[in-house]
C-alpha cells in the first residue's frame, strides 16, 4: 500500500466565534458537529432518567485492555525507547482488523499525524508490509506536515472528513505532542489549548485519539504540565529492559485494569536499497519474551500529599529550573519557593475559609518535605533553599 498524505491548512483560524460553544448535533451517525444550534425547544442539559441509563452495545475497546474505543490516550517513553515503532505497529493492526498479541481489536480507519520523523515511515510500512507478506490494504493514512494543534484542530477535522468523506477514523494519532504544541509544555493555559484541541477530534469523530510523549527531567511521568495527565482516558508508559526489549506497561485505563503489559522487540528488514546501492533498512515490531516482563519496576504507592508534592517539584524544575553546581555536581534545581507555588495549585483540602485553606496546605508542604520523594535532594545553597534532581 502507499502511504497517503494528508495536508492540513494552517493558515490562523482566528478566535473562535459564538458558534464554537453552541449545542452539538449529531451528524446522523453519532458524531458531533460543532457550530450547530440545538433544535428549539430542545433542553441544552438535557436530564436523563436513572431507568434509561442502560449499557449500549458497543464496545468499550478498540484493543481490548489497552486503548478504549473513545477517548485520550498518552503514549509516553524516554527518546529511542520504541514508542512511535509500537504505536504504528498497534495501529497498523486496527487498520487490519487484526488480533493484537490475543486482543479482541475493534477494526476501523487510522490516521497517523507524522509530526516529526515522517519521512521513516515509509521505510516501516514497507518493513510491516514484507515481513508479515500484507497483501490486503490497511486503512491507514499517514499525514506528514507540521500543526500548532491549539490553533489548526479545526482545519485538521475538516480537511480529513473532506477526504475521508463518510468514512469516520476510529483511531488518529499525534506523534509527537512536542512538535504540535506552540508554547510550553510546562504552561497550564498552553496545555489546556492543547487538550482542548485533542479532545475536539476526540468529539468530532467518536475515535481514540492517542498521542505520543516524551517524559521529562523525571523519567516516572510524561514531560509537562500535569493536566494532561489529569485529562487522559488512558496512560501507556514505554522502557526498554536489560535485554532491549520495549514494555508497554498499561498505568492508567479509565473503567479497566491497570498493570498490563505488552512486550516486543525490533527485528531489522531490508526494504530496498538505495541510488548507489545501498541497503535500506527499518524494523517491524515482534512479540519479545514474557520473562522480562518481571523486570520492570512496578511503581510505588504515595499518599495524597507525597504525589502532589513529587508533580511540583518536577513541575517547577520544568519551568523554572536551571543547571547549578551543588557538592561539586552540576544538577537541575529550583527554588524551593516555586516549588510550594507549584505544590498549592495541586494539592486539595477539605477546608472552604481562605485562611484555613492557606494553613492546610502550608502545613501539608512542609509535613511532605520531611518525607521528600526519592531522587530529589534538598538543601540551602548561596543563601537560598533550593530543591534538586538528584
Amino acid at each position: 500500500m502507499t502511504a497517503q498524505w494528508l495536508t492540513p491548512h494552517v493558515d490562523d483560524l482566528g478566535p473562535p466565534d459564538a458558534d464554537e460553544f453552541a449545542p452539538h448535533l449529531s451528524d446522523g451517525n453519532g458524531h458531533d458537529r460543532p457550530g450547530e444550534q440545538a433544535k428549539p425547544g430542545k433542553p441544552r442539559f438535557e436530564l436523563v432518567p436513572f431507568n434509561e441509563l442502560r449499557p449500549g452495545t458497543e464496545p468499550d475497546y478498540l484493543v481490548a485492555g489497552l486503548i478504549p474505543r473513545v477517548g485520550i490516550v498518552v503514549i509516553w517513553g524516554p527518546p529511542k525507547c520504541g514508542k512511535s515503532f509500537w504505536t504504528f505497529d498497534l495501529t497498523t493492526h486496527v487498520a487490519l482488523g487484526w488480533p493484537y498479541r490475543g486482543r479482541r481489536v475493534e477494526a476501523g480507519t487510522v490516521v497517523y499525524c507524522a509530526f516529526e520523523g515522517a519521512a521513516g515511515f515509509k521505510k516501516r510500512a514497507e518493513a510491516f508490509r514484507r515481513h508479515h507478506e500484507l497483501e490486503a490494504e490497511p486503512a491507514f493514512y499517514l499525514l506528514a506536515a507540521r500543526a500548532d494543534l491549539a490553533k489548526d484542530h479545526a482545519a485538521l477535522i475538516a480537511d480529513i472528513r473532506a477526504q475521508l468523506g463518510d468514512t469516520c477514523p476510529t483511531a488518529i494519532v499525534l506523534d509527537t505532542l512536542n512538535r504540535s504544541l506552540n508554547g510550553s509544555e510546562s504552561k497550564d493555559e498552553d496545555m489546556a489549548k492543547y487538550i482542548r484541541g485533542a479532545d475536539a477530534i476526540r468529539e468530532a469523530f467518536d475515535c481514540a485519539v492517542l498521542i505520543v510523549h516524551h517524559c521529562g527531567v523525571n523519567d516516572t511521568r510524561p514531560r509537562g504540565h500535569t493536566s494532561l495527565t489529569g485529562a487522559v482516558d488512558a496512560q501507556l508508559a514505554v522502557a526498554r529492559d536489560s535485554a532491549n526489549n520495549i514494555v508497554v506497561s498499561v498505568e492508567w485505563l479509565k473503567d479497566g485494569a491497570e498493570g498490563e503489559q505488552v512486550v516486543s522487540r525490533l527485528e531489522p528488514v531490508r526494504v530496498g536499497a538505495d541510488e548507489a546501492g545501498h541497503p535500506l533498512t527499518s524494523c517491524v515490531v515482534i512479540e519479545g519474551e514474557p520473562s522480562a516482563v518481571r523486570e520492570i519496576k512496578t511503581a510505588v504507592k504515595l499518599s495524597r500529599s507525597a504525589k502532589a508534592l513529587r508533580d511540583a517539584i518536577v513541575e517547577a524544575l520544568d519551568a523554572h529550573g536551571a543547571d547549578t553546581v551543588i557538592r561539586g555536581n552540576t544538577v537541575r534545581a529550583v527554588a524551593l519557593g516555586n516549588v510550594r507555588d507549584e505544590f498549592a495549585k495541586r494539592y486539595v483540602t477539605a477546608e472552604t475559609d481562605k485562611t484555613k485553606v492557606a494553613n492546610a496546605k502550608s502545613k501539608a508542604f512542609r509535613r511532605s518535605l520531611d518525607r521528600l520523594p526519592a531522587g530529589f535532594g534538598l538543601g540551602a545553597h548561596d543563601g537560598a533553599e533550593l530543591v534538586w534532581r538528584a
